[in-house]
């Protein structure tokens, strides 16, 4: 494997989150506190596949066609 080689993040942190949404932090959180956005427990962290970050995103789009 090359070092020059980026690899695919399997998932996200909830800041990692915010930055690609262009969301604060506090908003991210009461998203996922909200159970709008989706994650999981992994030890002291919380984690959000890329998935669920279409899923949100997906879901939105779709509620502002409607």
């Amino acid at each position: 494997m090359s070092s020059d080689s980026a690899l695919t993040p399997k998932w996200y942190t909830t800041a990692q989150v915010a930055e690609l949404l262009g969301f604060g932090l506090y908003k991210t959180k009461a998203l996922i506190a909200s159970g709008e956005l989706r994650s999981l427990k992994d030890g002291r962290y919380r984690r959000i596949l890329p998935e669920w970050v279409d899923e949100y995103i997906a879901k939105r789009a779709q509620e502002n066609d409607a």
